[in-house]
């Protein structure tokens, strides 16, 4: 007996070589059909004995390429074939769910080509195969054709096509295949090819600053040793203190300056390649390791042979560069030179950045792959995202498209890179929005982009529920919750500034039944660039529930000033902080005055802490207004008048902050035994940690594979925008 099936595979199958894996399936199976692309999925048409026809579906999802993932197979009768064997097909088009591959790093079998001086891409730059290479940085549309990606300028040669129409050959419809004769060049102003590559390892290893064309964007790059070179970009970026992510060749060298061993080093050989943040084994804060993963990178650190600081090309404030217009006009003054090429960018991606096993930026190497939603939205939807650490999300059915780490929204510039980013989304997904989520803050640009809707069409959603919803959606999380959302600072929906909240929440409701204390920020946004301010703020004006008031033991000059903004209300609004709390904890302690980087403060106090410990200081609950507040001013008290060393109040604070939050978990509980922690403070590997063993009890959750803060609120939105669309109870 013959049977034909019709058979579609959804998932991430494009891009991924899963079409030559389909045709020598079929071919060592012995059935006869084809095989082609459509949309974003993989159309079959298999003949042959129904167990063979039924091994054939088994082997499609047990033994799918590395970089593929089978979602779902769904397999429908079909009229005979006339093929005598198994063919590919030219593409086709449907509506449906469709898959970005996120770009891939470096695959060993391209790697030993690399640098085999008997290959005919001995040194080429721009080598792939279907294991890796650029995808979503360079796709115009899908199916995903070459002929729909920025290689389409780029005629195969002899030798290209024969491998790319050789089902045998690894890169075998491998779309951004090339070889020196027919592919992408590298170029230094006038210099083309190898020796511009020359050009631009001398000017590094001369201690020059290089603007280098990376696979997302342009890149800054010098020698990671030479402190004159690091100074001066420092100073170009205007980053005097924050960390630079550090490119190393292998894994050898990355273990011998980090402590990068386990799960750490797995990500690190991953094809998604991150940034990996681990503690530095040269003393100090923790240090941003990652391999690389491009041919260029790899002849870059292979020809240098040291560290490189590898950094985003773009100027402060300013989304990365991509085209070499704005490379030459805005880095160009700024650098020693430019190295740069002729595939063009079509979509802007970072670098991601992964810490203790979960993602703080999401950009290559993991976006644009879908997160699962806990409801399927009858309608597709989009979610704008916050104002910091922007990302924006694309709902489709049930699921969630995450774009890229866009930056700041601060400026023109980061606007026009957020709208192309929704535009690139919407062409992916073939999808118009007809709905859209957004902050509540009235002048985040994210929110003033909404209007663009109806006001029908718009689904506010508070800033600290799409924080533990984003949490609570990752995990799969069904029914009622309690969210844990600590951060900086988000609108809340009475109209003041919050940032400790405790929920009873849903995805599509919540109850606020606990908070800190507030606190004033006096000079507003001044306050959040300087955590001495902050101190003062919760020194003069702190929530007052008739605690001890707290000593100032540092004296400030800007005391008397503050003092007075508060008493007056002067630009001193209230907000019940985490984020806050911890800037005037690390001021108190003289780790620091002035943030020169956001999150300063709170990283350097979590790094005193590191190897102390200690018990908690005082701390008190109280009832107001319906719910649990903490009174942090005890704990304050406590911290400035301990006498213990700096190291030991930092990690006293922070068991401190652990027991609290259990505290107010378990009063509000009503029951509800999972946790769900959002919010940029739980960054803050520690404080986890300490919370995940105080409440050993419950289910605590915590972001992973979507960061827990502004990075993940676009797809908390989401999942709050498909519960509501697609009602019942969720």
């Amino acid at each position: 007996m013959i049977a034909t099936e019709r058979i579609e595979v959804h998932g991430t199958v494009q891009g991924v070589g899963f079409r030559p894996h389909v045709l020598r399936l079929a071919t060592e199976l012995g059935i006869r059909g084809d095989v082609r692309n459509v949309g974003g999925h993989v159309v079959i048409t298999a003949c042959g004995p129904p167990d063979t026809l039924s091994a054939f579906r088994q082997a499609l999802r047990e033994r799918a390429p590395r970089n593929a993932r089978v979602d779902n197979i769904t397999v429908t009768p079909h009229e005979n074939v006339g093929h005598a064997g198994f063919v590919v097909l030219g593409s086709g088009f449907a509506a449906g769910p469709r898959t970005i591959v996120p770009d891939l790093a470096t695959c060993d079998a391209c790697l030993a080509e690399l640098f085999d001086p008997g290959d005919r891409r001995y040194r080429y730059p721009f080598i792939n195969c279907t294991d890796c290479g650029p995808r979503a940085t360079i796709v115009e549309s899908l199916p995903y054709d070459r002929s729909r990606t920025s290689m389409h300028g780029f005629p195969l040669c002899t030798w290209c096509s024969a491998e790319y129409y050789d089902p045998a050959d690894r890169r075998f419809h491998a779309e951004p295949v090339a070889c020196p004769d027919c592919g992408p060049r590298l170029r230094w102003g006038k210099v083309l090819g190898n020796e511009a590559l020359h050009v631009a390892t001398r000017a590094i290893a001369r201690g020059g600053i290089v603007a280098v064309k990376g696979v997302g964007g342009y890149q800054l790059i010098c020698d990671a040793a030479d402190s004159d070179a690091v100074a001066r970009l420092r100073k170009l970026k205007h980053r005097p203190r924050k960390p630079l992510a550090v490119m190393v060749r292998d894994l050898a060298e990355a273990r011998r300056l980090s402590d990068v061993d386990g799960e750490a080093a797995e990500l690190l050989q991953s094809p998604a390649a991150p940034i990996v943040v681990a503690p530095s084994r040269l003393g100090g804060l923790d240090v941003g390791i990652f391999l690389p993963y491009s041919p260029l990178h790899h002849l870059l650190l292979h020809d240098l042979a040291r560290p490189l600081v590898v950094t985003s090309g773009n100027r402060s404030g300013e989304p990365i560069a991509i085209s070499d217009h704005d490379a030459e006009e805005k880095l160009g003054p700024l650098v020693d030179g430019i190295l740069s090429h002729n595939r063009p960018i079509l979509t802007r991606y970072d670098d991601s950045v992964v810490r203790a096993g979960r993602m703080v930026r999401r950009a290559r190497g993991f976006a644009p792959d879908p997160v699962p939603l806990p409801a399927s939205s009858p309608a597709p939807a989009l979610a704008l995202g916050a104002h910091l650490k922007h990302t924006t999300a694309l709902v489709v059915g049930d699921r969630a498209v995450l774009g890229p780490h866009t930056g700041d929204l601060e400026n023109a510039e980061t606007f026009t890179a957020f709208e192309r980013t929704v535009e690139a989304l919407c062409k992916w997904q073939g999808t118009t929005p007809e709905y859209c989520a957004h902050d509540l803050h009235p002048r985040y640009l994210s929110t003033r982009y909404a209007e663009r809707w109806s006001r029908e069409r718009r689904i506010p959603v508070q800033h600290h529920h799409a924080h533990v919803a984003a949490t609570a959606a990752e995990h799969g999380v069904r029914g009622r919750f309690i969210g844990v959302a600590y951060d900086g600072l988000g609108q809340g929906d009475d109209g003041t500034l919050w940032g400790g909240e405790i929920f009873l929440a849903t995805y599509r409701d919540y109850q606020r039944v606990g908070r800190f204390g507030r606190a004033p920020l006096p000079g507003g946004e001044v306050a959040v660039r300087r955590p001495s301010r902050m101190a003062l703020g919760y020194l003069h004006g702190a929530e007052d529930f008739g605690a001890p008031s707290i000593p100032d033991v540092r004296p400030r000059p800007e005391s008397g000033l503050v003092r007075r903004m508060i008493e007056r209300r002067v630009n001193s609004p209230l907000a019940s902080s985490a984020g806050r709390l911890f800037d005037a904890a690390s001021a108190l302690l003289g780790l620091c005055e002035e943030n020169s980087y956001e999150g300063e403060a709170a990283v350097l106090l979590e790094a005193a802490a590191s190897g102390h410990d200690g018990p908690s200081f005082d701390w008190r609950l109280h009832r107001r207004d319906g719910m649990w507040v903490y009174d942090p001013a005890p704990t304050l008290r406590d911290l400035v008048t301990c006498g213990d060393p700096v190291g030991v109040a930092a990690a006293r604070f922070h068991t401190t902050i652990a027991e609290v939050t259990a505290a107010l978990v378990r009063e509000v509980a009503d029951g509800v035994r999972t946790v769900c922690l959002g919010g940029g403070v739980f960054q803050n590997r520690r404080l986890v940690d300490t919370v995940i063993r105080a409440l050993d009890d419950y289910r605590v959750l915590v972001g992973e594979r979507v960061p827990v803060n502004d990075g993940g609120i676009s797809y908390g939105q989401a999942a709050v925008a498909a519960a509501l669309l697609a009602g019942g109870d969720c």
